[in-house]
């Protein structure tokens, strides 16, 4: 069993509406150990008023829509589905066509971006610079070093330059978790 997360569409303007209400059914129908949280991202935005005064707004960073961390083996459970689908306000899950379909999890990488941006997941400490020397650890360039020459903080990606074909330096994109530095 993990824990993954979902998106529901819900009508636009009631998603703090639809989230008290899905916490509320959650604890009165014993769903606590399959729905862990719903979340309504939001984000402070600076705005300037008819008087030309800034000022700080909580906007919601995509409206008519909530995210749900659930307990899952395999695919949902019937009876969660049930609830969660049958919620006023609530339209369905984002990526199942209805029918019965399941819906289709966030991935965990997009996710974490979300969670970081809104401060409820500390960004991971990245201790490698442009220039560094690495050696890959996971991947079909496993066991290979390179040296870096371009990093993506917010895709948590680089680019790690690897002699291969003759001594050429080729470029290889890899996710932070691929490398780690040599020295």
């Amino acid at each position: 069993m993990s824990k993954r997360w979902y998106v529901v569409q819900t009508y636009s303007g009631f998603e703090n509406s639809v989230r008290e209400d899905l916490e509320s059914r959650k604890d009165s129908m014993g769903l606590q150990n399959k729905i862990y949280q719903v979340l309504v991202p939001e984000e402070e935005v600076e705005v300037v008023d008819k008087k030309n005064v800034k000022k700080t707004k909580l906007v919601k960073m995509f409206p008519g829509y909530i995210f749900l961390e659930m307990e899952v083996d395999g695919e949902i459970d019937n009876d969660t589905w049930y609830v969660i689908r049958n919620t006023q306000k609530v339209t369905g899950f984002l990526g199942s066509s209805g029918g019965g379909t399941k819906p289709v999890p966030i991935p965990q990488d997009e996710m974490n971006r979300i969670l970081q941006k809104i401060g409820k997941l500390e960004a991971a400490k990245f201790d490698i610079h442009v220039g560094d020397s690495v050696e890959i650890v996971s991947g079909i360039f496993a066991g290979q070093v390179g040296v870096v020459s371009s990093i993506n903080e917010e895709k948590e990606e680089l680019v790690v330059m690897i002699e291969m074909f003759g001594g050429r330096a080729t470029p290889n994109e890899l996710k932070f978790t691929d490398v780690k530095k040599i020295g």
